[in-house]
């Protein structure tokens, strides 16, 4: 398990072409914020996925990178992401986390889960919801991301 400070080494996805993507190779330099998700999760289609398009438009040295996880066996496409959005291009890059390894990889908590890490590629924290407290959290997170 990852602690705060610690190296990330990869950040394995899929793109929506089924193309392995290292998001730390591909992203090199970049303080991230990761949101790992789940369509089918209210609190992330309702409050996540918004406030992390906010975060991204507010935090421009920083880049918002969404993951959605599967937590059965059934493929998720680019139509099915794209279904809980009301334009039809993605607010960010959004990438796909088939068998949960990413979503095991930070030890998750549930849905919606944030990752902050950091131009060096250290985890610099992950917080867990998407209610006030948690977006409070996220806040000041991001402030000092962006100071690191």
């Amino acid at each position: 398990m990852l602690k705060e400070n610690d190296s990330v080494e990869s950040i394995l996805v899929r793109d929506f072409n089924n193309n392995s993507v290292d998001l730390i190779k591909k992203y090199q330099g970049k303080s991230l914020l990761v949101i790992i998700y789940n369509n089918q999760c209210l609190g992330c289609t309702g409050r996540a996925i918004p406030l992390a398009y906010e975060l991204q438009k507010e935090n421009k040295e920083v880049q918002v990178i969404g993951i959605h996880t599967s937590f059965n066996a059934g493929q998720v496409t680019e139509s099915d992401i794209k279904s809980i959005f009301t334009i039809n291009e993605l607010p960010f890059p959004i990438f796909l986390d088939n068998g949960r390894m990413v979503y095991d990889q930070f030890d998750s908590s549930g849905t919606p889960q944030w990752i902050l890490i950091t131009k060096g590629g250290k985890l610099s924290r992950t917080i867990f919801g998407s209610q006030e407290g948690a977006q409070n959290r996220l806040y000041y997170a991001i402030e000092q991301l962006k100071g690191k």
